[in-house]
């Protein structure tokens, strides 16, 4: 099984984890709050088909919020290319190209590897 992870930020806040596995042709996705993100009061939820909840979140795509984030089109072309990612490679995307430059209050950063 491979195993890819991201770490999620609100406003440049841990927020929570993203995950993607592999089991042969069956990929499935999980998010996660980090648990003191949960306990702080004030903290907004990433996205508000994701309220803030203890029990991770479960899908077998990647979350539409997620999904959101990436370039479509001729940018997205481009950003592949440039960052020799396979254009169906969606969670490699995500964690290639939402960090710091990131369009919004939430960022990606490149997490631990299995």
């Amino acid at each position: 099984m491979r195993k890819r992870a991201a770490e999620v930020f609100f406003n440049g806040r841990h927020a929570g984890r993203i995950e993607e596995m592999a089991d042969g042709k069956s990929m499935k996705y999980s998010f996660t709050y980090d648990r003191e993100y949960l306990l702080e009061k004030g903290t907004c939820p990433v996205s508000l088909t994701m309220p803030k909840r203890k029990e991770p979140y479960l899908s077998s795509v990647l979350f539409p919020f997620f999904y959101g984030l990436l370039a479509e089109g001729r940018a997205k072309e481009l950003q592949c290319r440039s960052l020799r990612i396979d254009e169906s490679d969606q969670f490699g995307r995500l964690i290639a190209t939402c960090g710091e430059d990131c369009i919004g209050a939430v960022t990606i950063r490149r997490g631990v590897s299995e």
